[in-house]
């Protein structure tokens, strides 16, 4: 018997999602505003509807913002989605082109530190033709779909803001005045997890051949995830400073109860779990006739190991450092609280100062980094699985 078709292929189901699609954008921007004009950057100030704030750019965007994600859903084989594809990132282009004149146009004949903020409806809209662009570039199976999405997103927002034309947005303003700084504390959380995802794994491969003691590590590893992150850093502050006092002569050596040594460990911590899973389900891929032929033609453990058991097990251990990649890169975030750096900083320093779109400018390079390490890992691991199927 045929299994029963899923609920979202039924015939008029499947002709209303497209429409669902097609209208649900253009009505994000035309009830929600898409700006909020305020006297200065610590507060929200009044909203902005669509049509004050787009002028003529308005009709033609809400009928891009229809047709992109329409398209997208409609499902129309390659040429369809090409089309989409065409029209989400039109859609998009016209969006950001729109609110950088938009803004632009409100602050005129206001005050230097008057802001225009990017308000809700923005927000949605530009999410949305970012899903559609996604959706209808998988669809078309263009390939590399996803970075070819995130390219396109990308180059927009470079090119626009190249010529000017987002310098009125709130957002870049805290961009610019902090550009050097953010660098620095791209590379800094980069150095962060990276370091921690290292510490982790080294742990994680000097604990893997240690056979009896693993219903121990099973347990140690699993308790630490219930520790909330902020008390196992301030944890690890107190007792790095009882070991100082203790031996005095560590502080020769480097060693301090703030700064990044803490926040390694405390990150390090909360990645053994998924590493250590990734690890024990990569040594138990082979079935046990494999091992047992194995073992049959002569073959040592270290043979098996290197030979067997890794290379049938490396889509799942990749899927274990995946997870603790986006993991780390998302606990980084903490670093600020012992005295590291990273992009946490800029956001705790907005949280601090009541100022939303500093936030933003630390929070959103997280997402980005996170994002980017959970879709090359993930192609990285399909790629495994179709070299290694099991």
């Amino acid at each position: 018997m045929e299994a029963a078709p899923g609920p979202w292929r039924h015939p008029v189901l499947a002709a209303l999602l497209p429409l669902a699609a097609a209208t649900a954008l253009p009505l994000v921007l035309w009830h929600l505003p898409v700006l909020h004009l305020a006297p200065n950057r610590l507060v929200t100030g009044a909203p902005i509807p669509a049509d004050a704030a787009f002028g003529p750019w308005l009709w033609p965007l809400l009928v891009l913002a229809g047709l992109g994600p329409g398209l997208a859903s409609a499902d129309r084989g390659r040429a369809g989605a090409i089309l989409a594809v065409l029209a989400c990132v039109g859609g998009l282009a016209l969006l950001l082109a729109a609110l950088g004149t938009g803004a632009a146009d409100l602050l005129a004949g206001h005050p230097p530190a008057a802001r225009a903020r990017l308000a809700s409806g923005a927000w949605i809209a530009g999410l949305g033709l970012c899903a559609g662009l996604a959706r209808s570039a998988r669809s078309g199976r263009l390939p590399g779909a996803g970075w070819l999405a995130a390219l396109a997103v990308a180059a927009l927002l470079a090119g626009l803001g190249h010529g000017g034309t987002l310098d009125g947005l709130s957002l870049v303003v805290e961009f610019k005045a902090r550009r050097d700084g953010l660098a620095q504390a791209i590379l800094a959380h980069l150095a962060l997890a990276g370091g921690a995802l290292a510490l982790a794994g080294l742990v994680t491969a000097g604990l893997g051949p240690w056979r009896r003691g693993r219903g121990a590590v099973d347990l140690l590893v699993g308790g630490l995830q219930v520790v909330p992150a902020i008390a196992l850093l301030g944890g690890l502050v107190a007792a790095t400073s009882a070991l100082l006092t203790l031996v005095p002569s560590l502080r020769a050596h480097g060693v301090s109860a703030l700064g990044a040594g803490p926040a390694l460990v405390g990150i390090a911590a909360y990645l053994l779990l998924p590493l250590w899973r990734g690890l024990q389900g990569a040594l138990r891929a082979p079935d046990p006739a494999s091992l047992d032929a194995a073992r049959a033609l002569g073959l040592t453990p270290r043979q098996i190991l290197t030979g067997l058991r890794l290379p049938l097990g490396a889509p799942v251990l990749i899927g274990g450092v995946r997870v603790a990649a986006v993991q780390a890169l998302g606990l980084a975030t903490l670093a600020p609280l012992v005295g590291a750096g990273g992009l946490g900083r800029l956001v705790f320093d907005g949280m601090a100062q009541f100022a939303p779109d500093l936030i933003l400018l630390g929070a959103l390079p997280v997402i980005a980094l996170s994002l980017s390490a959970e879709s090359g890992l993930s192609a990285l691991e399909a790629a495994a699985r179709r070299r290694w199927p099991s």
